[in-house]
């Protein structure tokens, strides 16, 4: 579920002016000559929301549905982790294939669609601690520990094959997570999560683990994409 905070009218003074639409006017940035574009929501409602809540399917697609019943720990669990998927979608949502693989963020070399990639890895990740699953690195090897943002091109069928890819490791996690009901349930493969390789870990450890990764990431996501269209919002 997404935050708001309300504000009052005096502090709503005082908050930056987002314009309603993509300006493609550039404005001049502080250092090294760069231009930055303006900074746009679609949201009419929260000024700093990506669009209007009945348009967010965070909200709309909320599992507590419209009775307000708390979820349990697991159900908690697994909705921040459908939330933060939804997020990255979102934040990737109507660019091209270059502004996919921009690296938008200098020096970094992170890009959105490295950002899909490393995510898809770590869906792989998860299936090999929890379920013992064969699920061998796509995109990382031992020369290129960063092959997931390194082979971030633009090119639309790298794009197309990366979302391809991300969505069948996350239907692969969600089914095995159906299956498991206990949240004590200890990882079946090999793990190289904490300071001792090989450990035992929760199932409710790991799965936090991968919802902290996610909202990193989709932090990550937020600066990549502003720097590429100037387009902000939770």
């Amino acid at each position: 579920m997404v935050s708001r905070e309300h504000t009052t009218e005096a502090e709503h003074a005082s908050e930056p002016e987002y314009a309603s639409e993509p300006e493609h006017a550039r404005e001049p940035e502080h250092a090294g000559g760069e231009e930055a574009a303006a900074r746009w929501t679609q949201s009419t409602v929260y000024p700093d929301m990506w669009v209007d809540p009945d348009d967010d399917p965070r909200e709309t697609e909320d599992p507590r549905g419209t009775d307000g019943e708390p979820l349990d720990e697991r159900g908690l669990l697994l909705d921040y982790l459908r939330a933060y998927r939804l997020t990255l979608e979102m934040k990737c949502a109507g660019l091209d294939a270059e502004q996919m693989a921009r690296r938008s963020v200098p020096p970094s070399t992170m890009s959105l669609l490295g950002l899909v990639r490393h995510l898809t890895e770590g869906e792989r990740h998860f299936r090999r601690v929890m379920a013992g699953e064969d699920a061998p690195k796509l995109y990382r090897t031992d020369e290129d520990r960063d092959g997931d943002f390194n082979g971030a091109v633009a090119d639309q069928a790298v794009v197309d094959e990366a979302w391809r890819q991300w969505r069948t490791e996350v239907e692969r996690t969600d089914r095995y997570l159906a299956g498991v009901t206990d949240l004590g349930t200890h990882n079946a493969g090999h793990s190289d999560l904490g300071p001792e390789p090989g450990g035992q870990h929760q199932l409710r450890d790991v799965l936090l683990a991968q919802i902290a990764e996610y909202a990193r990431h989709c932090g990550h996501a937020d600066l990549l994409r502003e720097r590429v269209d100037g387009r902000v919002g939770q």
